[in-house]
Formats: structure tokens, sequence, C-alpha cells
């Protein structure tokens, strides 16, 4: 065989094998990961619909911004009870870099509000609806801010998914059904109008539901931007209906809230860095029960046998001090960041845990517990994109339906934001954001390579399923999935413990004979969104307990 011959056999023979070697690889990679989860992209939203608007976004080529401000829209006409544009929001980003950035637009104080607002709080949790606890809606604002840093589709085109549901309808979820009760006695509520048939009666889950004016309004916005929001056609209409209520809110509230633009809290974690949102987001909080609990050098021993009690007896007596410590979580504008920033610190955990008894427990004055109001409601997304940029976004209206002041020009649902207050501050100012339980979070390993993208939402008990879930996946060996699912201990603003349902009741007769109170509470809202990749594996959660259902690729 001529020489010629021979080199030219060869190559092919080497394009052949390497051609062999990467379909391998592409094979192998492709296929390496468990069923359920995705290779390249995930959203975890509280609804299967969003999920999906979400990821549709990103395979679109939108980034993870552009997913997740799709996705809360969608959420927003799914889950009116939780959040909509009448609220606000706070964005953890990480950008494809391992920048993370924090981009609060939680609702402010107005300027005229009632001085004598705070004295108006009820001591144990109520919903507080009315036009006085509304605070000035950041959420438009938020996400034209996110979208101008990190946006890489048209602003409009986020839209129309939501505008097209809103307008042709879409079935009333169970979810939402669950709650409509709390509308059935007000017969000349505009909200409950918005849930009834022709009939007058509400309507039922699977009925279909429109939200034919929240459609105009999202068009505009679409069409014009956020200044249509806070000083055009909407921003009038919206004031108006709110003062024929009664309200205080003014066009000069909406003309002037700004987003805050910060850089993320680090927290070291072991083999991970925790970013969390400064104050007044409750990131500090959870960080002070991560790291007092990572002292106990925690694994899955620690829930078997008779460490299981010890373990949760550790984890209920560091959130009585977390408790205590909330009311430092104030708006930096108009408190300081020294005593919340101590709290991520290793050596104040070090110091709580000396406090902290393997047998017994004390009264409310050891852990410097002040009452506060329990709150339940909001709503959380995970987006992770191809690049590697994550956003992890929480969203709310405060209670379920928020004030319950509906806008019928608008079709917008106002939140009642300032009984967040309520226990906490003895004064409150115009402008300032109120103190929160809202910890979305990004979590990275350099060593593992590994990320997660988590948050929650319920209220008071948004820092309760958010550090169980983190310590079951983290420490005790739990899949994300199973770390999300576990029953939680909710301890509440009274240092009582709050047992979901099918959680151990060993440990609870165990943790009541080490003298805790023991609460029985019907219904938990306790809901965990999230993603976590491990090597080129991403897992993505949304929480069973609200139906959820994530989506990804």
């Amino acid at each position: 065989m001529a020489p010629c011959r021979v080199k030219v056999c060869v190559c092919v023979a080497l394009v052949l094998l390497v051609l062999v070697v990467v379909l391998c690889v592409t094979f192998f990679h492709d296929h390496g990961c468990p069923d359920g989860s995705f290779r390249r992209a995930a959203v975890a939203a509280d609804s299967r619909t969003c999920s999906e608007v979400g990821r549709d976004i990103l395979k679109l080529g939108g980034s993870a911004v552009d997913s997740a401000i799709a996705a809360l829209l969608c959420t927003s006409v799914i889950h009116p009870q939780s959040m909509g544009v009448g609220g606000g929001s706070i964005f953890t980003i990480r950008d494809a870099s391992g920048k993370v950035q924090i981009i609060n637009a939680r609702e402010t104080v107005p300027k005229n509000f009632n001085p004598e607002l705070l004295k108006k709080c009820t001591q144990s949790f109520q919903s507080l609806p009315g036009t006085e606890w509304i605070g000035v809606p950041g959420e438009v604002r938020a996400y034209e801010e996110v979208h101008r840093q990190y946006g890489k589709l048209p602003w409009a085109s986020l839209f129309q998914p939501t505008i097209k549901m809103a307008r042709e309808g879409i079935p009333l979820s169970p979810v939402l059904a669950r709650f409509l009760y709390m509308l059935q006695d007000d017969k000349t509520l505009q909200l409950r109008k918005l849930f009834t048939d022709k009939n007058g009666k509400l309507l039922k889950e699977g009925d279909t539901l429109r939200f034919e004016k929240l459609a105009d309004t999202l068009e505009v916005i679409a069409e014009k931007g956020a200044d249509a929001f806070y000083t055009g056609e909407i921003a009038r209409s919206l004031i108006s209906d709110i003062k024929d209520a009664g309200g205080i809110l003014s066009l000069e509230d909406l003309n002037s809230f700004e987003v805050s633009v910060t850089s993320a809290w680090k927290v070291p974690l072991g083999d991970f860095d925790m970013y969390i949102p400064p104050p007044p987001a409750g990131g500090a909080t959870l960080s002070f029960i991560l790291n007092t609990m990572r002292g106990y050098n925690l694994s899955s021993e620690s829930l078997r046998g008779k460490q299981k009690t010890l373990t949760f007896h550790r984890y209920v007596e560091t959130c009585k001090f977390a408790n205590g410590l909330k009311k430092f979580l104030r708006d930096p504008r108009f408190g300081s960041e020294r005593e919340p920033l101590k709290m991520t610190q290793e050596g104040f955990a070090m110091k709580m845990r000396a406090l902290i008894s393997s047998s017994q427990t004390y009264g409310p004055q050891h852990y410097n517990v002040t009452p506060y109001l329990d709150s339940w409601g909001t709503t959380h997304l995970s987006v992770l994109a191809e690049d590697g940029s994550a956003v992890s976004v929480t969203s709310t209206i405060n209670h379920i339906f928020g004030s319950r002041l509906y806008s019928p020009k608008t079709g917008i649902l106002l939140n009642n934001e300032l009984s967040d207050f309520c226990g906490k501050v003895d004064q409150i100012q115009a402008g300032e954001r109120p103190p929160s339980s809202m910890s979305p979070a990004i979590l990275f390993s350099r060593s593992k390579k590994d990320t997660i993208v988590i948050g929650g939402s319920g209220g008071s008990m948004i820092t309760t399923a958010l550090a169980l879930t983190i310590m079951n996946h983290l420490w005790f060996g739990k899949s994300l999935e199973e770390a999300i699912s576990a029953p939680v201990v909710f301890v509440d603003s009274k240092n009582a413990l709050n047992f979901e349902p099918n959680f151990d009741m060993e440990v609870v007769q165990n943790l009541k004979d080490l003298g805790h109170t023991v609460e029985v509470r019907k219904t938990f809202f306790n809901v965990i969104n999230g993603i976590s990749k491990e090597g080129s594996c991403i897992h993505a959660v949304s929480d069973a307990r609200k139906l959820g259902k994530s989506a990804g690729y």
C-alpha cells in the first residue's frame, strides 16, 4: 500500500475514533443523571404552569432574570392571593461570573402614613386588611431594574404569556380555591366580585377565572415600561381607586419609589458560601440559625435514636434565640447594620451555643424575645440558567389577599405590608421598608462546583422551613426533594413549638418532656422551592405543599 494511502487511512481512523469518543462522552454525559433531573437549566415556581413559562423563556434565549420576571407575572394570576404587581419583592441574583447582587423592591411606608398605626396591631396572628396597611408597591420597579441589568429578551415579550392567560382565562387552582372562604362574608367587597360567577356565587376549583382589567394594565406596562405604573395612566387610576376606598397612598409616593441595589452578604457554611440579602430581609436570622447548628457537627447520625431529639431540641432553642434577634432586622437607612451583621458571624453563634442547654429550656427572658405578629403568605421562585447564572426571588403582597383592596380600574390587588412592623419596631418613618423573613439565597461550593438556589414562602415560617431544608440537604444527607418534603417544626412568636402533621411523635413527646410548649396548628404554610446543581445534574423541586411542579431541560 502506498505511503500516502496509509496516511489517509490512519487519518480517517483517527477521525472516526474521535467521533466515537465524542459520541460516547455525549451519550453518557446526557444520560448520567437520574430521572426527573435536568442537564441545562431549570425553574422551580409555585405551580407547573409558571415553572413552564419560565422554562420556555430560557429556551428562547432569555436570561435567568427574564425567566424569573415571566414566571412571577404568571404566578400573579395563578396565585393572586400570594403576590402581584401591587406588592414587592427581593431578588438575589448571581451572574455568570459568580458575582451576586441584591435588588430589594420591598414596599415602603407612604409619606402621609398614620402615626398611630402601630397601636392597631394585634397581639396574635390575624389578617390585617384595610387601606392604612398598604405600602408603596415596588414589584414593577424591581422588574425594570433587574431587566435593565440582566435582561436579554425584549421587556414586552416577558408579559405576553400572562396577558394571554389573564384575558382568555385559567382554571381556578386548588390552592387559590382553598382560600376563597376568606371572601365569603363581605358581599360588597370589590375583590370578592373578581372570584364570583354571574349569580354572585364564589367560584370553585377548576372554574374559569379571568383577570381582564389586569390584562389591560399589563399590556400598558409591557408597551410603555414601568413608568406607566409609577407616573402614568395606571398610577393615576390606581391612586384614584385607593383614595375612593379611604387610603392615603399618593402619586408622590409612587413617583418617588426607588429600589435598593446592594451587594449580597456572604456567609461561610463549611464547603459552601451562602449569599443572602441584608436587612430588612431575613437573611441574617437564617445565617444565625445555620451557623449555630453547624457547630454541633451535624450528620445523618444526628437524626437517629436519642440523637434526633437532642438535635431538634438544640434546633428549636436556636430558633427561640433567632426570634429574639428579629427586632434588629430594620431597614439600614433607619437603623444600624451592626447587630444584624454580627448575627452572621461564627463567633456570635458560638456565644449563643453556650447559652443552649442540652437538657432543658427556659422562659422568654432567656432569649430576649418580645411579642411580635406572626404572618403567612408570599411566593418564592428559583431559576438556574445554562450559563450558571441564577435568580432566587421572593415576592409578596404579605397576608393572604394582602389588604384585600382591589383596584377595579386597574385590576391590581394591593398589599398590607405595613403590618410587618407590628411588634418589631416602636415607630415607623416615611420611606422605610418593613422587616421581613424573606431570605432568597444562593449557595455555592467552589470545591464541589455545586450550586443551590433556594428560598421560601409562608411569612414567619420562611426561616424555619428554609433553615431545616438546608440542614437536611447539606448535613443530614437528604436529597433536595427529601429535604424540602420533610416535616418541619415552627417556633412561633411566643416560642411555642408547632409541629407539622406526620412529624415524629416520639420526638414531639420528648421535647414536651424537656419543658417545651407544644401547640397544635391545623394548617402549615411553609413552602420551599429550590434548585441544586451537583456536578452536571440539575435537581429542581417545587414544594408539594403548594402543589408546585418544577420544569427544565
